[in-house]
């Protein structure tokens, strides 16, 4: 009889991850604990169930762009898949958004927000996308307090009607620059009621379909340069479902992330409303920077649990040479090396939620607000480059069938590599960094935070590790002091390295720490084999190079 090997499966997404339920056995007080397991529970059995069924139905189906319809009328409409239209009933019905705006638990609500955002995330082709932009938009609007504005916005935004809830866009990006926005063409001219008429070109703006969005533009005669950019509020759509003074020129042919509608837009006159005075704008957008880039990390988390969670699966299910592959130390190391890294991330990525809830609920101290500034960066940067090695190493536990499209494989792969580019690449966060650091005393900070961690692992097993984390976190002050007097550039040429040493080893201190509890609360061994098996993998990324050799090897001519 003919042999047909098994897919992978998956089961309720929350009991199975160990991972998420010990961190939050510790993180949360009992009585929030009680309260937010059931929406979890639900969460992860459609996660894993329904909503994972409909994702590999809908593998192949992609927006699709209307300019025009049958009688000539520029329409401009854009038809998203039945996944990505179940993804944003159950998005407003669970309130991966409004969760956090509720407030319902204090500070931990935010814990419990990206707790389910987590488990959502990998089952609805990154419909995350949208509600990162829609929950930084409304904590913009929020911190801004423009009442005009949030009358009419922020309770559409964090509804949990489905009829009634809006996503936001956020549109930076032109032909001029990514990253250095302050290039921005758009100009905003004023009207008589003072609404302001946005003219130029977006040119990669996600989100298309959601019915407002953030911008930045330059009020005419400001000055050019990021201060002469102001923050602008626009809807998309008019009372008719029309879109008045955007038109969209095309949907961007992308590697991944292909559900995601993201086009080319031209503003043509398109009315918006100054969010925060008439200048300023990057500034002003940075709350919702800070927020999407924690979205970037919860979306990395989830990426690398897809992946572990379905090769582990198939590691019960496929046999080779006589028994399965989990019986296979070589196959059960690889995965355990995939499990450390995920777990690594996890608990920097919720350290920053940690801090993110205390200081929406007015309890952060001034020294964890320079924590938090520093980290948001650091945890950005650090779980995307995890994302894609980690997944990369989930498709290969499947052999040929982990770069076969109809597997529904390759695509985690693919929406992983959008995480170490949306939002600031790893050397623009890289600097971003540098300049947190060299702001105020979050350095400081910092190094103290991983000695807290690190305290309690003394003599024990966990020592090494913890020695492990502390001695990539001196050797880093130690490095960016030195350079600071002798080679300033040298820190430049430097900064990725650097902020990945920053960043490994404080994931380290914090799996230390968690492992250390797990040890004395739940007598659970395995976050300790988390931390000794990353602290194997390594933290220290620091090293002097010849920027003259880099030069040669990058091409570079005088």
């Amino acid at each position: 009889m003919a042999f047909f090997q098994d897919p992978p499966a998956l089961g309720n997404q929350f009991d199975e991850d160990r991972a998420l339920r010990s961190y939050l056995s510790r993180a949360l007080p009992s009585d929030v604990h009680g309260a937010v397991i059931p929406s979890l529970r639900e969460m992860g059995e459609l996660a894993g169930g329904s909503l994972y069924r409909l994702q590999l139905a809908d593998r192949l189906n992609e927006p699709v762009l209307t300019q025009w319809d049958a009688w000539g009328r520029r329409v401009d409409h854009i038809e998203v898949t039945p996944l990505w239209k179940e993804a944003a009933r159950i998005a407003a019905e669970h309130g991966v958004v409004a969760t956090a705006y509720e407030r319902a638990h204090g500070r931990f609500s935010r814990v419990h927000q990206f707790a389910l955002a987590f488990l959502f995330d990998a089952s609805t082709d990154v419909y995350t996308c949208p509600l990162a932009m829609t929950d930084g938009a409304a904590k913009t609007l929020v911190v801004h307090g423009n009442q005009k504005i949030n009358e009419r916005a922020v309770a559409r935004l964090t509804s949990r009607d489905p009829a009634q809830a809006w996503t936001s866009g956020q549109w930076m990006t032109e032909r001029t620059g990514g990253s250095d926005v302050g290039l921005s063409e758009t100009i905003a001219t004023p009207g008589p009621d003072g609404a302001f008429r946005l003219h130029g070109t977006k040119w990669f703006t996600s989100a298309t379909t959601s019915q407002m969005a953030l911008t930045l533009a330059r009020p005419e005669g400001n000055p050019p340069g990021g201060r002469g950019l102001a923050l602008f509020y626009v809807e998309v759509f008019d009372e008719k479902g029309r879109r008045e003074g955007i038109l969209v020129n095309r949907l961007k042919d992308k590697l991944g992330t292909r559900k995601v509608p993201t086009a080319e837009l031209t503003l043509d006159g398109a009315l918006a409303l100054p969010v925060a005075g008439l200048g300023d704008g990057i500034r002003n957008i940075a709350p919702m920077l800070n927020i999407t880039r924690t979205w970037n990390a919860v979306g990395a988390l989830a990426g690398m649990r897809r992946g572990i969670a379905l090769a582990m699966d198939y590691a019960n299910r496929r046999v080779q040479f006589g028994a399965p592959l989990n019986r296979k130390p070589l196959h059960v190391d690889t995965l355990a090396g995939m499990q450390a890294e995920f777990e690594g991330a996890l608990h920097l990525t919720f350290r920053v939620v940690e801090l993110l809830g205390r200081e929406e609920a007015g309890e952060i101290t001034a020294d964890e607000a320079r924590l938090l500034r520093l980290l948001t960066p650091l945890m950005k940067l650090t779980t995307a480059k995890q994302v894609v090695a980690v997944t990369s190493e989930a498709l290969e536990c499947f052999g040929g069938a982990g770069y076969v499209e109809d597997t529904g494989l390759p695509r985690i792969l693919r929406d992983a590599q959008v995480l170490p580019i949306w939002e600031g690449t790893t050397n623009v966060l890289s600097l971003d960094a540098l300049r947190a650091i060299a702001k105020d005393r979050s350095l400081e900070v910092l190094g103290a935070e991983i000695a807290r961690l690190c305290g309690g692992a003394a003599g024990g097993r966990l020592a090494p590790a913890a020695a492990a984390a502390e001695q990539g976190f001196q050797h880093a002050v130690a490095w960016v002091g030195r350079l600071s007097s002798e080679d300033p550039l040298g820190i430049e040429a430097g900064a990725r390295r650097f902020a990945l040493t920053l960043g490994r080893s404080l994931e380290l201190a914090l799996l230390v720490h968690h492992a250390a509890w797990a040890q004395e609360h739940a007598s659970d061994a395995r976050p300790t084999a988390a931390a000794l098996r990353f602290a194997a993998h390594g933290v220290d990324q620091i090293r002097d190079e010849s920027r003259e050799f880099a030069e040669l090897l990058a091409g570079v001519t005088s």
